[in-house]
């Protein structure tokens, strides 16, 4: 199975820096997300450590493993490479009066035949568009998310609720994170998407897919779930991964320094 890969980021409307990153290794079919928070610039700096970190160490793992490495394997690897993220960036905002607070939201894909695992923190979201029907494949880290679990609102009132960007799980706001994880199975022709909240926030489940039933190629879709996130106010900055599936699909069956070896995975 192959997988094509686009990604995008967008300013916005309203501000004038940008604290969304993106990274992609396609070599290893890996994509990794991050909207970073805390300060001016600071949530760009975050954002971008933990998208360059994560992609670096965790393409050199992949690399060096190969297809003998297990799902169980591979899990714990991103375990690994998060933690290391989180402790850098937690170094960071703790020895940089600058910087202090910074922190960042996270989505990380790795794709294998005929899966994908996919770990968050936040409220970055996953979506998978199979067959014309989308599907939100992450639970958001968020206080809205958690009053909605409570019963306290619905998803209607959600959408127009004040606290939107309160986040419960952050990446690099606190010496240890929890990185949760979930595997799925994957099928030639599935489009997934990964965004942040600049996304999510601007246009409903309904209107994504909308969008993204418009388009079969990957740069149109990205470019138009921008475009629709800008037309309907653009209020934050707006981050897109999208991967496309191509192919016959196989059955599924802390401290700051020096960082943790992910050689052997022992």
């Amino acid at each position: 199975m192959d997988f094509e890969f686009y990604s995008q980021t967008d300013t916005g409307r309203i501000r004038t820096n940008n604290e969304d990153s993106v990274a992609l290794d396609e070599r290893c079919a890996v994509a990794v997300l991050a909207d970073g928070m805390g300060g001016y610039a600071a949530g760009e700096v975050a954002s971008g450590m933990a998208c360059d970190f994560i992609k670096s160490e965790l393409g050199r793992w992949l690399m060096e493993a190969g297809t003998s490495a297990s799902d169980g394997d591979v899990r714990r690897a991103m375990d690994i490479c998060v933690d290391n993220a989180n402790a850098a960036i937690f170094g960071a905002a703790n020895s940089n009066p600058t910087y202090a607070g910074m922190g960042t939201t996270l989505v990380l894909a790795v794709f294998r035949p005929g899966r994908l695992i996919m770990g968050h923190i936040g409220d970055s979201r996953g979506y998978r568009w199979r067959g014309g029907l989308l599907q939100q494949i992450t639970k958001d880290h968020s206080l809205l998310q958690e009053q909605i679990d409570a019963g306290i609102l619905t998803p209607e009132q959600a959408q127009f609720a004040a606290n939107k960007n309160l986040v419960t799980r952050a990446l690099g706001v606190e010496d240890t994170v929890l990185l949760e994880t979930h595997q799925h199975d994957v099928q030639s022709g599935d489009v997934y998407l990964m965004c942040s909240d600049g996304l999510s926030d601007m246009l409903t489940d309904p209107q994504i897919a909308h969008v993204l039933s418009q388009h079969t190629d990957l740069a149109a879709m990205g470019a138009a779930l921008v475009a629709a996130a800008n037309e309907s106010g653009g209020r934050d900055n707006i981050a897109v991964v999208l991967a496309h599936a191509q192919g016959a699909s196989e059955s599924v069956s802390k401290s700051w320094w020096p960082f943790k070896r992910l050689g052997g995975m022992n």
